[in-house]
């Protein structure tokens, strides 16, 4: 059966950037389970996908436009520190989810300079070239309920995991 929209696909995959150094993998962990063409997965790769069969291998580069697009330095902002309430330790690198009139964002603490902390509310691979190494496991028609929430439910569920969105009713 071939990839295409409303089927779930299971993937292993490997991630790296320009210089080659691994970002993610599904090596050593479950492949990825997702439900295609419903906003699951980046489109580039979702383009890349189509009309593959399990058993095919992909090695692809996705341009920043088809992955988390360009970084925008409009995202880059400073705060005071005590906008995190009190008692809150706040270090470069962390990440806060923010919400403001765009819906909820995650933000990363880029540096903390005394009272003043300053944030980037955009993706981590924001701007990045990504390099996928894909290999197709399985596909598979997606269920009813799959596709009412827009996502797979995983192998032989007829429901989402404990950890589901769609179980406080908030599919993504």
């Amino acid at each position: 059966m071939e990839i295409r929209k409303d089927r779930v696909v299971t993937i292993d995959y490997s991630l790296s950037d320009d210089i080659g150094k691994i970002i993610d993998s599904s090596e050593g962990s479950e492949p990825l389970v997702y439900l295609h063409g419903n906003d699951n997965i980046i489109p580039g790769l979702e383009r890349e996908l189509e009309g593959k069969i399990p058993g095919e291998s992909i090695t692809c580069s996705i341009l920043p436009a088809d992955a988390y697009g360009d970084r925008n330095e409009s995202l880059v902002f400073k705060v005071n520190k005590k906008d995190f309430g009190d008692n809150v330790e706040v270090d470069a690198g962390m990440q806060f989810e923010a919400h403001g009139e765009d819906g909820t964002l995650i933000v990363t603490v880029v540096n903390v300079n005394g009272e003043e902390v300053t944030l980037d509310a955009n993706h981590p691979l924001a701007g990045e070239t990504l390099h996928f190494d894909v290999k197709v496991i399985d596909v598979r028609e997606a269920t009813p309920e799959e596709l009412e929430h827009g996502h797979a439910h995983g192998e032989d569920e007829d429901e989402c995991g404990d950890d589901c969105c769609c179980e406080d009713g908030f599919c993504d």
